[in-house]
């Protein structure tokens, strides 16, 4: 973050110190391992969509409308019969405990304090059952399906299980991406990181407690490359939950999740993490919600770190926003305490945004709003 003023040799010591988000990201680098750190920031080779993320949103203007009454404002989101007051939703980020002994948990009540919509990851380092009863309310599950069958069919059902009614299907993660950032970072940490949790899938995944009791041999990645719409509706026919897509980026594909049955979409490009396409989600969204046209909900991810960010999308079309890495440096930085910081300034920028360009409800954050620079 380069166009604010900063005093980067005095970092917060409390996140009610804190002014927006980034000044968590500081105090993550400070507190958590090299290698940590890096698995948290890392983008794809050059890393050309990790900022294209954050670039995306100056295309967009916002329109302010004056002489609206604002003195009231209701943030309050609707998804499949279920109200939250906020359209912030938690992201699902894996390996949490990596940033914070109390890992997910501690997200998860963060969550529950502002009665935030949580997606908890399927290579979470808690439970689908622990992250429910931490959030005191159901989640959604997000998963990863492997090129197993059986293991992407035994974690929905564990999930159904548990009560989760909305299961998150990430189709983006195909090849092994280079992680420059990790690597480099990892050559600068001093642990022995191979004899704490080991570098290869098999050792990753057994340290995933949503495996448990699945059979994992044979897994060639958490991704899955054989994916099609024939899994997609094999999966449908499978189980009880809600199926939403995540990681679609084109018109095209949000057309055949409609197509398909598909109860929602999450446009996404995994945060930079998954290809170096250099588009941003922020740029995709416009074309899918004109092909989705209001058939099923479509939510929004990467780059998010403004509530000006997070008002452009909604207006654009987006039903709720979700963030990933600034409440990772929330919580690698302070824990709950942190994560719940980041929250209330997210909630409070967003707040502001909305009575500045006359928007009392979400409702009325429309197109018209907006207009691309």
């Amino acid at each position: 973050m380069v166009w604010g003023a900063r005093t980067l040799d005095k970092l917060i010591a409390s996140p009610r110190e804190a002014l927006d988000v980034f000044d968590f990201e500081l105090v993550m680098h400070e507190k958590v391992p090299p290698a940590h750190y890096g698995y948290m920031a890392s983008g794809v080779d050059d890393e050309v969509t990790l900022r294209a993320n954050r670039e995306g949103f100056v295309k967009f203007q916002l329109r302010p409308r004056r002489l609206v009454d604002v003195s009231t404002l209701d943030l309050r989101m609707e998804l499949f019969g279920e109200t939250y007051p906020s359209p912030i939703v938690l992201a699902p980020t894996g390996s949490n405990r990596a940033f914070h002994e109390d890992g997910e948990l501690a997200v998860a009540r963060a969550a529950r304090k502002g009665d935030h919509l949580q997606v908890l990851s399927t290579v979470a380092t808690a439970s689908i059952e622990d992250a429910i009863e931490a959030r005191g309310r159901a989640v959604w599950f997000q998963l990863y399906p492997t090129n197993k069958w059986e293991v992407a069919h035994g974690l929905v059902k564990r999930a159904e299980k548990a009560g989760v009614q909305t299961v998150v299907i990430t189709v983006d993660v195909l090849a092994r991406q280079n992680w420059e950032t990790l690597y480099r970072l990892r050559r600068t940490d001093k642990r022995d990181c191979a004899a704490c949790h080991g570098l290869d899938l098999s050792s990753f995944v057994r340290r995933k407690p949503n495996f448990d009791g699945l059979d994992i041999a044979g897994i060639v990645s958490t991704g899955a490359t054989n994916i099609t719409w024939d899994f997609v509706r094999r999966l449908r026919d499978a189980v009880q939950a809600r199926l939403v897509l995540k990681g679609l980026m084109t018109a095209e594909d949000s057309q055949l999740a409609v197509d398909n049955g598909l109860d929602g979409i999450i446009v996404s490009n995994h945060g930079g993490r998954a290809e170096d396409s250099g588009r941003s989600t922020i740029d995709a969204l416009p074309a899918i919600v004109a092909a989705v046209d209001g058939r099923i909900p479509i939510l929004v991810d990467s780059g998010f770190r403004r509530g000006t960010d997070i008002v452009k999308a909604l207006a654009l079309g987006a039903r709720a926003v979700c963030i990933g890495r600034p409440y990772l440096w929330g919580l690698g930085a302070f824990g709950q305490p942190g994560v719940e910081r980041v929250l209330d300034l997210l909630t409070q920028e967003t707040r502001a945004v909305m009575m500045q360009v006359g928007a009392p409800a979400l409702k009325h954050l429309t197109p018209a709003l907006v207009r691309r620079a």
